[in-house]
């Protein structure tokens, strides 16, 4: 695959990167990628200096892994508080006047945070929580939308040692009541409810509902809406008719001590906690915004997300801890369908981040008379990007100038694996190379590292921003993470290395297809249905077959002109042949109104599966559009 994009040289010579490895004496970002992954010791001691972190005690080790390496201790021996280093130590300095977080409602109301006003709210509502009893190590969940009182809450949460559990908005109370039971959370913080797509939804009943069989003791309400709901005296309390002091100094914790509690679905059993550590949370987020998105002190960032999803307390966390500005929304990113170019005009957004599903739902409407001059970066994440998407981002959207930071992970590192620099040259749909001081690696099914071959995505050595297990079942960790392996991490994920070492994701390992003994990624096929120009969209599975054990259905969403015929069929069929041969010709192509996804733009391809064949659907609480899967099944 040639490459089709270079960095200008004046992005190359003013970036941050680019400044670290003069300092350093790395000839290249190649270089330097490789001595982060061999010498973690001396990256993640040089990468804390860097990125400024504030220490209350020093720490006297980086790295322990006496324990094993699945429960690796981190600058052993310091004390740290996160919500210190992103809000209070900007307060206190010369940032305090820089607005910090800015947010807009879906009705067009707006808010904008110093990190001075900030740091007031935070200490105000820390203080609330001192009052209710919340201790170290104490839960409080957050079942709220994207608001400014989410970011206060989280912060301070986390400002004196408790837990933060964000729960996404839109679930059901069964999804809440189970992660409110399994955390013991102690304190609920939600809203009357909020607006989305033109509609009220009212929160605050479906919050109680899952309260009933929780050990929650006290219930903060937020007035977005200002409709009436129900309070139970005692445990419930409006956000507004709370006060507390301005003044809260943080707590000092271990560097390893629990910050954030973030819920993963699974295929099966119930969801599995995720428990992110001060520093991890600190470090990763920062490292992958300071040097692979390049955020200077002028840049505004925004990330199309939800405070349910990784990407919400990332982009938090990391671009305060660099002093950055950021943008939160409430409602969805296309209503109104250009809301996301106009609110780039309007806060001269630099940084902009979303889900391949999320672009491809943006590009049906284009982007207009909108310049978006002042964009510098774009990314994605939560999914591989197909080809036709990631060059309409390249070109349409950055107008050639914006390099795409297309990033891998997960929740379980709380950030990536795997995403590229601004500084190298770009290959369409790439990831570029393993993250700094990621020794990441593809193996094969002997556990042996290749290279120009399909294998399983892999990680030798460990990072602090890893899970500190999951909550309250450490054996479901190993036997996840650890247990294909000895002392290596194994992610799930499908990639390739190819001649020149970039790399490229294919999906899950779980969702790769074997026709016959061959395997093809989702993705791959993917790409193929949608360069077609009557295809919106598509997602594609393997169902089990007699013969070759595995055949390919396609699930394909038809632009409005087009018409859903047996030539449409035909035509598809063809383009897959004649790209991947015939043994990947599909068994069946079914056109449907909708792909089944999260709010955060992600197809669930698992779940088409289990309605194809009739197996259980497991976890379906993280689903915005839950009536797809009766569509899916009319549609068969």
């Amino acid at each position: 695959m040639v490459f089709i994009w270079q960095p200008p040289k004046e992005l190359v010579e003013s970036s941050n990167v680019k400044a670290f490895m003069d300092e350093h004496g790395f000839r290249d970002y190649k270089e330097l990628v490789e001595f982060s992954a061999e010498n973690i010791e001396w990256w993640w001691k040089t990468v804390a200096d860097v990125l400024e972190v504030e220490w209350f005690e020093p720490y006297k080790k980086v790295y322990d892994t006496s324990k094993g390496v699945e429960w690796t201790d981190w600058f052993v021996g310091g004390k740290v508080n996160l919500t210190y280093n992103v809000l209070d130590r900007h307060a206190k300095g010369n940032r305090k006047n820089k607005v910090a977080l800015i947010w807009e409602g879906e009705n067009g109301e707006r808010k904008k945070y110093t990190y001075l006003e900030l740091y007031r709210e935070t200490n105000r509502f820390a203080n609330v929580l001192k009052s209710f009893g919340v201790k170290k190590g104490d839960v409080v969940a957050m079942y709220l939308p994207m608001l400014p009182e989410t970011v206060i809450t989280m912060l301070a949460t986390i400002k004196i040692g408790a837990v933060a559990l964000p729960i996404f908005s839109g679930f059901s109370s069964n999804a809440v009541a189970t992660r409110l039971k399994d955390s013991k959370a102690k304190v609920l913080v939600t809203v009357d409810g909020y607006y989305r797509r033109g509609k009220e939804i009212n929160l605050k009943p479906i919050a109680d509902e899952a309260l009933k069989d929780s050990e929650v003791e006290k219930v903060v309400v937020v007035k977005r809406l200002g409709i009436d709901v129900e309070m139970k005296e005692g445990r419930d309390f409006y956000w507004d008719e709370l006060d507390g002091s301005v003044k809260c100094e943080a707590q000092p914790v271990d560097p390893n001590d629990p910050a954030l509690l973030l819920y993963t679905s699974g295929t099966t059993g119930k969801p599995k906690g995720v428990v992110i550590s001060h520093i991890g949370a600190l470090l990763q987020s920062s490292k992958e915004i300071y040097f692979n998105l390049d955020l200077k002190d002028e840049d505004v960032l925004m990330w199309i997300t939800d405070i349910g999803w990784m990407m919400g307390p990332w982009q938090i966390i990391g671009c305060q801890h660099l002093g950055g500005t950021h943008v939160i929304f409430e409602g969805a990113p296309d209503y109104p369908s250009d809301r996301i170019w106009s609110m780039i005009e309007e806060y001269e957004i630099s940084i902009l981040g979303g889900s391949a599903t999320v672009y491809r739902m943006l590009k049906r409407y284009g982007v207009g008379e909108y310049e978006l001059e002042s964009l510098k970066v774009t990314g994605n994440t939560g999914e591989p990007i197909d080809h036709d998407t990631w060059m309409w981002l390249l070109k349409v959207v950055g107008k050639e100038r914006c390099p795409i930071i297309n990033l891998s992970g997960g929740t379980e590192i709380f950030g990536c694996f795997l995403l590229p620099s601004p500084t190298i040259p770009l290959k369409p749909t790439t990831l570029g190379y393993p993250g700094l001081g990621m020794d990441v690696d593809v193996f094969d099914e002997n556990g042996k590292s290749v290279r120009q071959k399909v294998g399983y995505l892999v990680c030798k050595k460990p990072a602090p921003s890893m899970t500190r297990g999951f909550w309250n079942d450490a054996e479901r960790y190993i036997k996840t993470y650890w247990s294909r392996w000895k002392g290596v991490w194994y992610h799930g994920d499908w990639a390739y290395v190819d001649e020149d070492g970039y790399w490229f994701l294919l999906g899950r390992a779980d969702d790769v297809i074997k026709v016959a003994g061959k395997r093809v990624g989702p993705a791959e096929v993917e790409t193929i249905v949608n360069s077609h120009p009557a295809i919106q969209e598509s997602t594609c599975i393997g169902v089990p077959d007699e013969l070759k054990g595995e055949v390919l259905w396609v699930f394909a969403i038809v632009k409005p002109n087009f018409e859903r015929n047996e030539k449409l069929r035909k035509e598809l069929e063809d383009l897959i042949v004649k790209k991947l041969g015939k043994p990947f010709k599909p068994a069946k192509i079914v056109f449907v109104e909708d792909l089944p996804r999260t709010r955060s733009g992600k197809i669930m391809r698992r779940l088409i599966k289990a309605v194809v064949t009739n197996g259980a659907l497991g976890d379906v609480s993280a689903l915005e559009n839950p009536e797809s899967l009766e569509k899916i099944k009319e549609a068969l």
